[in-house]
C-alpha cells in the first residue's frame, strides 16, 4: 500500500482519548519547527465529547520525531570546558549523569536529521557534532574501543561498565554519519575514530566469533554467536582499512530459523526482542541486498515484525495493553524495572527465552514502520491518545495497562532508533547519508551482500 494511501486511510480514523491531541492542527505552527517551539504545545480545552478530533499520522510522527529530537539536543553536555562536552544522558530524567555510548551514537545522526528537518541551523549542528567528535577523541578507548556507560562530565567509565563491541558499533555509525555528512574537519576526525579501532582485538579466532564485552579486569565475556542487532558490527570490522576483518565473522553466527504460528519462518534472535531486527536497519538499507547464502535482512526483518504483530492479537485476551494497537514487544522499562528479556515468539530453540508481562514499548511498533507501515501507523496513533505516554520527549518508554504502570523516563537508544526510523520512512534520509559512505559500501561487498542480486 502506497505511503499517501495509508495517510489517506488514517485521517479517517478517530481516536480513543480523554483529551485533545497536543500536537497542534496543521494550520497553528509550521510544519517544521525550530528548537525553541519543540516544547508540546499547549492543548486546546478539553472538548465535552468521548472521542478526540482526528490526529493525523503526519501529526504524530512529527510530535515523535520533534520529541526525540529534542531529547539528544538537550540532554547533552553543552558545557564547552567540560571534558565531556557533547556526551548524552542515557536516559532521562533518571540516571542523572551518566551517558551511554550508543546514546551518543544515535545523537550524532539525529543533527543531521535536524538541519533537513529545519530544528536546527547547519552551523549548530556542525558545532556540536565537532565538538562531541573532540570529546570521543580525547576519551579513554581501548583498542579504539569505548566503554559501554561512562559520566558525562569527565567522560571516564562508570559503573564499571564494559568495553562493548555493540555499543561502540553503534557510535561508529553515529561517526560515520557526521563525517559523510558535515565533510571537512568533521569528516577528518570521524575518519580517525573509524580507522583506530582495532576490530580483529575483539575477535575470539578459535571461534571466528566477535566477543560482546571486555573488562580489563576479567578479560573477554560472551560473544555474538546467535542473530542479534549486531549486523552493523560485520559491515563496519569489514570496511575498515585499518584493522579489517573477514567474513568468517559474518557467516558464522547461529542462523537459526523459525516461525510464529502459521508465519514463515526467519532467522530471529535468542529473546525475540524487536530492537534486534532494527537497529542496524536505521543505518543500513538492507533492501536490495542479499548475501551468498540469499538472506535478505530486511525481508527477514519484515517477517519478524509481522510475527510480532500476530503474537499481539493472539494475547490480547489474556492480556489489557496487547493487540492489533499496541504490538512489538522488546528490551525496555518494565514495573519491576528495565529489562532485556522482554521479547516475542520464536525465541531460544524452543519458545522459552522471552518474557511476557504485558508491558509495550511504543518505540518497537513506531521503529517497524518501514517493515510494516499500516500496522505501525494504527499503534502510533493508539499510542498517540494515551496521555500517561506523552512528553516534551516524545512517547515514554513502555506502558503496561494490567498493572496500570506507566514509564516515567525516556530512554536514549529508544528515542533514536524511532527517530532515525521515522526519518528514513519518511524520505530514506539517514539512508541517504549512510550508504554513500566508502567504509559502509566496502563492508557489504567484502562480506559478499550483493545489491539487486540476480535471481536464481
Amino acid at each position: 500500500m502506497s505511503r499517501k494511501l495509508i495517510l489517506a486511510l488514517l485521517a479517517s480514523v478517530y481516536v480513543a482519548s480523554c483529551s485533545a491531541p497536543t500536537m497542534p492542527p496543521p494550520t497553528a505552527a509550521p510544519a517544521r519547527p525550530g528548537l525553541a517551539e519543540l516544547a508540546a504545545v499547549a492543548p486546546a480545552p478539553t472538548p465535552t465529547v468521548s472521542v478526540a478530533p482526528t490526529a493525523t499520522l503526519e501529526q504524530v510522527i512529527a510530535y515523535e520525531m520533534q520529541g526525540a529530537f529534542a531529547f539528544f539536543w538537550e540532554q547533552a553536555n553543552t558545557d564547552p570546558t567540560s571534558a565531556g562536552y557533547g556526551l548524552v544522558r542515557d536516559r532521562y530524567p533518571g540516571s542523572p549523569g551518566i551517558s551511554s555510548i550508543a546514546a551518543v551514537g544515535f545523537a550524532l545522526t539525529a543533527y543531521p536529521i535536524g538541519v533537513e528537518m529545519g530544528y536546527v541551523t547547519r552551523a549548530e549542528a556542525q558545532a556540536r557534532a565537532d565538538g562531541t567528535l573532540d570529546t570521543l577523541l580525547n576519551m579513554e578507548r581501548v583498542n579504539g574501543f569505548f566503554y559501554h556507560f561512562v559520566d558525562m562530565k569527565t567522560g571516564r567509565r562508570a559503573w564499571n561498565s564494559e568495553v562493548s563491541s555493540i555499543d561502540t558499533a553503534i557510535l561508529m555509525m553515529g561517526v560515520l554519519t557526521d563525517g559523510e555528512y558535515f565533510g571537512g574537519d568533521t569528516r577528518a576526525k570521524a575518519e580517525r575514530l573509524y580507522r583506530e579501532v582495532n576490530w580483529p582485538w575483539f575477535v575470539d579466532a578459535s571461534r571466528h566469533m566477535f566477543y560482546m564485552a571486555y573488562r580489563p579486569e576479567k578479560g573477554f565475556e560472551g560473544h555474538w554467536d546467535f542473530y542479534a542487532e549486531q549486523l552493523m558490527l560485520y559491515i563496519l570490522a569489514a570496511g575498515s582499512p585499518t584493522y579489517p576483518t573477514d567474513d568468517r565473522l559474518y557467516y558464522g553466527f547461529k542462523r537459526h530459523r523459525a516461525g510464529y504460528g502459521d508465519g514463515e519462518p526467519f532467522i530471529h534472535s535468542w529473546f525475540g526482542s524487536l530492537f534486534t531486527y532494527q537497529f542496524s536497519h536505521a543505518w543500513i538499507d538492507f533492501r536490495d541486498y542479499a548475501d551468498r547464502q540469499g538472506v535478505n535482512w530486511f525481508d527477514n526483518s519484515v517477517k519478524a515484525a509481522r510475527a510480532h504483530y500476530g503474537f499481539a492479537i493472539d494475547a490480547q485476551a489474556r492480556y489489557q495493553t496487547l493487540g492489533p494497537l499496541a504490538w512489538g514487544l522488546s528490551a525496555c522499562d518494565g514495573p519491576k524495572g528495565y529489562s532485556g528479556l522482554y521479547g516475542a515468539p520464536p525465541s531460544g530453540y524452543d519458545n522459552k527465552a522471552h518474557k511476557v508481562d504485558d508491558t509495550v514499548p511504543p518505540y518497537a511498533a513506531t521503529a517497524s514502520i518501514l517493515f510494516l507501515p499500516d500496522e505501525a501507523a494504527q499503534a502510533m496513533l493508539n499510542y498517540f491518545s494515551i496521555e500517561p505516554l506523552k512528553g516534551r520527549y516524545g512517547f515514554k518508554d513502555a506502558y503496561n495497562l494490567s498493572r496500570n504502570w506507566y514509564a516515567s523516563d525516556v530512554i536514549g537508544i529508544d528515542k533514536g532508533i524511532t527517530l532515525l526510523m521515522l526519518a528514513n520512512y519518511e524520505d530514506d534520509l539517514v539512508y541517504r547519508i549512510t550508504m554513500r559512505n566508502a567504509h559502509i559500501r566496502n563492508g557489504l561487498e567484502r562480506l559478499g551482500l550483493q545489491h539487486n542480486p540476480p535471481k536464481p
